[in-house]
C-alpha cells in the first residue's frame, strides 16, 4: 500500500487547512462557510461525485425548505426542536431561499407550502454551487473513503492510488446516515466515532414504509392484492394513530401507496417516527384509515345499508360510495369475506379501517435515518467534546424530521453552524490566520453574524 502524505506538497500554503469529509448539503455548506472565512478547504468524498443523494431528492422536484411560520417549522423536529432550532437561527428557511437566489436559483412556495426551485430541479443549483466553491478555492477529492485516524492523529483515506494521510488543523465530518447506502451514506463511520468517544444512538429508519401483519396470517398482503394492486395509491385517506403509551396522537389526510408487503408514501412518512417507536416498544402499531374522509359516518352507514338486490358488493360500493379499485381491495383484504356481507361492519370499516403494522422497512430503503451522533456529545459549535477540532453536521447527527423541506433545511443549517464553529474554535487556538472574521459570541455563532449570506 502506498502511503501518501501532504506535508511537503502543502508546506507553502499560507492559510490553515481544514478537511471536510462528505459532499452532501451539510458538507458543502460547511466548506463554503470555511473558505469564506479565509481558510484553505479540502473536501473528501468516497463517491465519484458529490451531492448524489441531493440529486436523487430532486428527481421529483427539489423540495428545498418549507414556507410555514418558523415556530411551526421548528416543531417539526420533535424532541430535537430546541437544538435544531438553534441551527435554523444560522440559516432560516428564508435565508436558505436568499442563498439559493444568490446562486441564480429563484424559488417559489407551492400550494402545500413546500418551497421549490422555479424549474423544480436540483442539478442547476448543485452545478452553480460547485462552480462557486471551486472558484473560491475549495479542493475536491473524489473516491477518497475516510477510514478514521492513524496513531498520530492524521486522517486516513483509502483512495484508488493507495492510502492518503491528511493532517488538517480542523476536521468537519458530514458523512450522512444509513439510508440509500448506494449513494454514499452507509453509516460505516459509527465504529470509528464510537472509538473516538462519541455518544451514538442506533441508526434507525425514518420517513419509511411499513410491513403489514393481518391477524391470523403471515406478514404481508395476499397474492391477489400484491399482484393486482401493488404500487397503487390510496387517496384521499385520513390516517389516525394513537400511541398506547400516551404520546401525541396523529391524524392527517393525504395519500399512501400499497407496496408488495405493506404501505409507504408521504402520509405514512409523516407518522413514521411514532409508528417505528410504537413497534419497537410493543411489537406492532395499529393505524385507522378513513377511506371516505369527505363523508360523515351516518351517510356512509345509510348508503352501505341500502338494498343492493342482485348487484355484487363491489358494484354496490362503487355506485353508492365510489369505493373501487385499490380501496375496495384493501377493504376486503382487511375485513375478510364474512364481515363484507354485514353492511354495518362495512360502513364502520370504511370510516375506521384498522391496519396492523409489524415492522418498519430497513433503514437502507428509508428516505432518511434517525440516530447517530448524539447532540449531547457535541458542544454548541457541533464539535465533539471527546475530540476537540472535530465537528459533525448533517444526517449523521441524532435528529429527524418529516419530508417537506425540513430535512434539507436542517442539513444545510447544521453545515453552516459547524463551519462557523470550526472558525470560532480555530480563532481561539490562534490558527485561523489574519483573514478570518472577528470572533463571535455564542448568540452570533448561532445567527451566523459576520458571515456572508452566500
Amino acid at each position: 500500500m502506498n502511503d501518501q502524505t501532504d506535508d511537503a506538497t502543502h508546506a507553502a500554503e499560507s492559510a490553515p487547512r481544514v478537511a471536510v469529509v462528505g459532499g452532501g448539503p451539510a458538507g458543502l455548506m460547511a466548506a463554503e462557510t470555511l473558505v469564506a472565512a479565509g481558510l484553505a478547504v479540502e473536501l473528501f468524498d468516497a463517491m465519484p461525485s458529490v451531492g448524489r443523494k441531493f440529486l436523487l431528492a430532486g428527481k421529483g422536484g427539489l423540495n428545498l425548505t418549507h414556507g410555514e411560520p418558523l415556530p411551526a417549522f421548528r416543531a417539526r423536529y420533535g424532541a430535537r426542536a430546541e437544538g435544531v432550532g438553534r441551527w435554523l437561527e444560522a440559516l432560516s428557511p428564508q435565508s436558505l431561499r436568499d442563498w439559493a437566489a444568490g446562486l441564480g436559483i429563484e424559488t417559489f412556495v407551492g400550494s402545500s407550502g413546500r418551497v421549490f426551485p422555479a424549474d423544480l430541479k436540483a442539478a442547476p443549483l448543485l452545478r452553480a454551487w460547485l462552480h462557486r466553491l471551486r472558484g473560491a478555492g475549495v479542493a475536491f477529492h473524489m473516491r477518497h473513503r475516510w477510514q478514521g485516524w492513524d496513531p498520530d492523529g492524521a486522517l486516513r483515506f483509502a483512495t484508488p492510488a493507495g492510502t492518503l494521510l491528511r493532517r488538517p488543523v480542523a476536521t468537519l465530518l458530514a458523512l450522512g446516515g444509513a439510508s440509500w447506502p448506494r449513494l454514499g451514506s452507509d453509516g460505516a463511520w459509527q465504529a470509528v466515532l464510537a472509538g473516538a468517544g462519541a455518544e451514538l444512538a442506533p441508526l434507525r429508519p425514518s420517513n419509511c414504509g411499513f410491513d403489514v401483519g393481518l391477524p391470523g396470517r403471515a406478514p404481508g398482503w395476499s397474492a391477489f392484492l400484491r399482484e393486482r394492486h401493488g404500487g397503487a395509491p390510496i387517496k384521499p385517506v385520513v390516517l389516525s394513530f394513537a400511541p398506547r403509551d400516551g404520546g401525541p396522537a396523529f391524524r392527517r389526510q393525504g395519500e399512501f401507496v400499497l407496496t408488495a408487503g405493506g404501505i409507504e408514501g408521504s402520509l405514512v412518512y409523516a407518522a413514521s417516527s411514532a409508528l417505528r417507536d410504537e413497534i419497537a416498544a410493543h411489537g406492532e402499531a395499529t393505524v385507522e384509515l378513513d377511506l371516505l374522509p369527505d363523508r360523515d359516518p351516518a351517510f356512509v352507514a345509510a348508503e352501505a345499508a341500502r338494498p343492493r338486490g342482485s348487484r355484487s358488493l363491489a358494484t354496490h360500493l362503487k355506485s353508492r360510495l365510489g369505493i373501487e379499485g385499490a380501496k375496495a381491495a384493501l377493504l376486503h383484504e382487511v375485513i375478510g369475506r364474512e364481515a363484507a356481507h354485514d353492511p354495518a361492519r362495512v360502513a364502520q370499516a370504511l370510516k375506521a379501517l384498522p391496519l396492523r403494522l409489524v415492522a418498519p422497512r430497513p433503514v437502507q430503503e428509508a428516505i432518511s435515518s434517525a440516530g447517530g451522533v448524539r447532540l449531547e456529545s457535541l458542544d454548541e459549535r457541533l464539535m465533539l467534546k471527546s475530540r476537540p477540532g472535530v465537528f459533525c453536521a448533517g444526517e449523521m447527527l441524532d435528529w429527524e424530521a418529516p419530508t417537506g423541506g425540513y430535512l434539507l433545511n436542517a442539513c444545510f443549517a447544521s453545515g453552516r453552524v459547524a463551519g462557523l464553529g470550526a472558525v470560532d474554535w480555530l480563532r481561539e487556538a490562534g490558527s485561523t490566520g489574519s483573514s478570518a472574521p472577528p470572533r463571535r459570541n455564542a448568540h452570533q455563532l448561532r445567527r451566523g453574524a459576520g458571515h456572508p449570506r452566500s
